[in-house]
């Protein structure tokens, strides 16, 4: 007996050390860092601090530029898609069309072939008896015909497998394009008066260090933050509800607001696995 069949789960081609050393195969899992993660106030398109940023009402920050591209850019594609999805749906009822007036004409050529009667009884023995005798017919069908019926008969050979259509069959399987872009992380329909104008303040003179509460001026990393509609501004939760919940005023700017006006902004994580999630893993197929 081999020495690979006496390790544990014998049918393993390979030892541990082998395995290692085949990085291409098997599934990959990294341990993040902290530099690895996204900061609190980074705009999560350009994944550096966002200028003029905004909040979507899913709670992340992005840079005014940068959502405001990415919209533009969406709404015309799906302006496309849209014109593409119409035009093949009316080429769809245009054959639907076509295929009942077939369907009708054919129904009246039956009838009228069983209405003749004994004639055409008499024909069709007359003819069938004829190609009976010559035994041997001559078939008219071309090659491209003979694979199309093929493929769709023999379907169960290699050279005739269906394929994926890509074209006006997936667009019409899909349904209707939707009428707004999603959001990027959310995927949440999106609209340009949906964001929220952010009154981001910053550590350092030049405004490039960590985000502050609006309050407190306590750094923002890892904990739980909100964003007032009405005002701008960011609080940290615990400020948010010593503070501003109790009275339901802003307590930078005196201004009333309603729950609802309160948006819970998504928070930053780190390298610890108390923040979130921490571990990143790339799929590849194994030997086994």
């Amino acid at each position: 007996m081999t020495r690979k069949s006496k390790q544990p789960g014998g049918h393993v081609p390979l030892t541990y050390g082998e395995r290692k050393k085949l990085t291409s195969y098997g599934t990959a899992t990294a341990r993040l860092g902290t530099d690895s993660q996204r900061r609190f106030g980074d705009c999560c398109l350009g994944l550096e601090p966002a200028e003029d940023p905004v909040a979507t009402p899913s709670g992340h920050i992005y840079s005014r530029e940068a959502i405001v591209s990415y919209l533009l850019a969406k709404t015309q594609e799906l302006k496309e898609l849209r014109a593409k999805y119409d035009a093949q749906l009316a080429a769809q009822e245009r054959r639907k069309c076509e295929e009942k007036e077939t369907a009708k004409q054919r129904s009246i050529e039956a009838f009228v072939e069983k209405d003749t009667g004994a004639a055409s009884c008499s024909q069709s023995t007359h003819s069938r008896s004829f190609k009976d005798k010559v035994g041997k017919r001559i078939s008219t069908e071309t090659t491209d015909e003979g694979k199309n019926t093929l493929k769709r008969t023999s379907y169960w050979l290699s050279d005739f497998q269906p394929e994926y259509d890509d074209s006006e069959t997936n667009l019409l399987r899909k349904g209707p394009p939707p009428e707004r872009p999603p959001s990027p992380m959310s995927g949440n329909p999106l609209r340009l008066k949906d964001l929220v104008p952010l009154e981001l303040n910053r550590e350092g003179l030049r405004g490039k260090g960590q985000a502050v509460c609006a309050v407190s001026s306590k750094a923002i990393t890892t904990q739980r933050a909100v964003v007032l509609k009405k005002t701008g501004q960011i609080l940290l939760h615990d400020v948010y509800l010593k503070l501003a919940k109790p009275s339901m005023t802003c307590p930078v700017t005196g201004k009333k607001f309603k729950e609802k006006d309160v948006i819970e902004l998504q928070k930053a994580a780190s390298g610890f696995a108390a923040s979130g999630e921490v571990t990143a893993k790339r799929y590849r197929p194994t030997m086994t």
